[in-house]
């Protein structure tokens, strides 16, 4: 129950965010696009305020395998396997 009053206050506080912007709802695609980019984004700001307030360095090989797939859904290649190439038409 608790994620969805969280998920109706977070839709509120965006809600209000984009009246005061003069965007209507539902946005346009790209408007809701890069919202949910910056959803994604702040959501790892957490895991490296933590590392740095820890002191412990953000290595682009941490960044690599902690934040990028969570951004871009991409699940990270099973040490030793290389990842498949990507398919170019």
């Amino acid at each position: 129950m608790k994620i969805y009053l969280v998920s109706i206050a977070a839709g509120t506080l965006i809600g209000f965010l984009y009246g005061l912007l003069g965007v209507r709802s539902p946005a346009p695609p790209l408007v809701a696009l890069a919202g949910l980019l910056g959803i994604l984004i702040g959501e790892q700001l957490v895991p490296v305020g933590r590392r740095l307030l820890r002191r412990e360095p953000l290595t682009a090989a941490w960044l690599a395998e902690e934040c990028v797939p969570k951004v871009t859904g991409v699940p990270p290649a099973p040490p030793g396997e290389t990842p498949p190439p990507s398919p170019n038409p």
